[in-house]
């Protein structure tokens, strides 16, 4: 059949069977089906959906297009941590060397920031000397002596979703339900996974505005896992207004750093800590999520996940000291002040806000080609639901150049919600799935 015959029978909400999903994107691979094809269909599915089906077939034929990695030699159950995209989510810092230090293996793939979030790989990497290019020897190797290490994707793991998502990030059509959930799953299934805990953000500062759109990703991609036989669980988590209160990779670093030391912000501490508890069970280390809690607890009462970060900082090229002198790390060289127009309650703080204006200062890219200043970001100084008075600090910029410091100041004032009233308090675990 004819490229554009599959691309009116979707956009006409039709299903496609499997063999018409896999001919369609290895001619996409082979270089038959030319960009402007595979945009028309991306957008197709962006607007008809795909039945579970079609997602399955998506998500195998992007996970077969390139190597599925092989971890069978290393001992114990293989858990990973993935996060939908968030403001001031440095969850996996701290989640994973937690786990690891209960006993379960982790091999963090992780991401880059693109626009208003924050990624993985950016934080670790302005920690000086951190290495995130490992191989998959070197990676192997290093989860039997440490038991986690953190790398980015391989061009060799799932190349289609590479290709797929530079169209996507490009056409408008990265915050499909369908889409995501094949791109992730199709990474993770790659990267020889036993179990995988997900955390799918929702709210201003997420891909995924509205409760029920998160609750159709999670259940997705929960069904993905479990059809190749994976134990996959997923938190649905607000993401209303920023996680903890540093925004920018230095500054999350410092700040996870504080949390494993057991004197971090209380949302960040409170879903790091189950999170953690999540992949313990997964990995079956715990025979209860009770007890699995409580071993990820004691893990960071006692200082083991602090530790184990140190641990992996070493072994990955960086200078584990960071965690105790922040002076070593990139830092800014001037600081503007964002005060409070008026006395009475933060009723909201919006997310997306916050990170666009990071971003504007050099903490995110707006394309993959952009640097990123590791130095650079925002720390809150209040959260929603306190009381500030007039003139009183809501939140600093921290930065090293001046260009855009103006409009990211504009952003961050008009992220802040002012009122009269205390706002009802938000639920920062929504749901649980699977």
């Amino acid at each position: 059949m004819r490229t554009v015959d599959l691309i009116e029978r979707k956009r006409d909400g039709e299903e496609l069977g499997p063999e018409e999903i896999v001919s369609l994107i290895q001619g996409y691979l082979d270089g038959q089906v030319p960009d402007y094809q595979m945009s028309a269909f991306l957008m197709a599915v962006y607007f008809q959906g795909m039945a579970d089906r079609e997602v399955s077939a998506l998500t195998e034929c992007m996970l077969r297009s390139g190597q599925v990695i092989d971890l069978s030699s290393v001992p114990g159950v293989k858990v990973d941590k993935h996060s939908t995209g968030g403001v001031g989510d440095k969850t996996s810092l701290i989640a994973a060397p937690l786990a690891a230090s209960a006993g379960v293996v982790v091999p963090m793939i992780s991401g880059r920031a693109l626009g208003h979030t924050g990624g993985t790989l950016d934080k670790l990497e302005s920690i000086p000397g951190f290495r995130t290019d490992l191989s998959i020897e070197q990676a192997a190797e290093q989860l039997r002596t440490c038991g986690l290490c953190y790398l980015g994707q391989s061009p060799e793991l799932a190349p289609a979703d590479g290709r797929l998502y530079s169209l996507r990030d490009v056409t408008g059509t990265v915050p499909s339900v369908p889409l995501i959930a094949s791109s992730i799953m199709s990474k993770k299934l790659a990267a020889g996974l036993d179990g995988l805990v997900l955390d799918v953000k929702v709210g201003s500062g997420a891909f995924m505005k509205k409760q029920v759109e998160a609750r159709r990703l999670a259940q997705l991609m929960v069904a993905i896992g479990r059809r190749a036989d994976k134990r996959v669980q997923a938190l649905i988590t607000d993401m209303n207004q920023p996680l903890g209160y540093a925004v920018g990779n230095a500054l999350e670093v410092m700040e996870a750093s504080q949390t494993l030391l057991n004197g971090g912000p209380d949302d960040l501490t409170r879903l790091s800590l189950e999170l953690a508890a999540r992949m313990i069970y997964s990995g079956r280390v715990a025979r209860t999520l009770e007890e699995a809690r409580e071993m990820a607890q004691t893990r960071l009462i006692d200082g083991s996940g602090y530790r184990k970060l140190k641990e992996v900082i070493q072994a990955q090229g960086g200078n584990p000291q960071v965690l105790d002198r922040f002076d070593l790390l990139p830092n800014a060289n001037g600081a503007r002040e964002v005060n409070s127009p008026r006395s009475g309650f933060v009723s909201a703080i919006d997310a997306r806000d916050i990170g666009r204006a990071a971003a504007l200062i050099g903490a995110g890219r707006a394309t993959r080609e952009d640097t990123v200043d590791p130095a650079v970001g925002i720390i809150l100084e209040v959260k929603a639901g306190e009381r500030v008075e007039a003139g009183s600090v809501l939140c600093r910029l921290y930065y090293t150049s001046e260009n855009n410091l103006e409009e990211a100041a504009h952003v961050v004032e008009d992220a802040f919600r002012i009122s009269s009233h205390a706002a009802e308090e938000r639920e920062l675990i929504l749901e649980v799935v699977g």
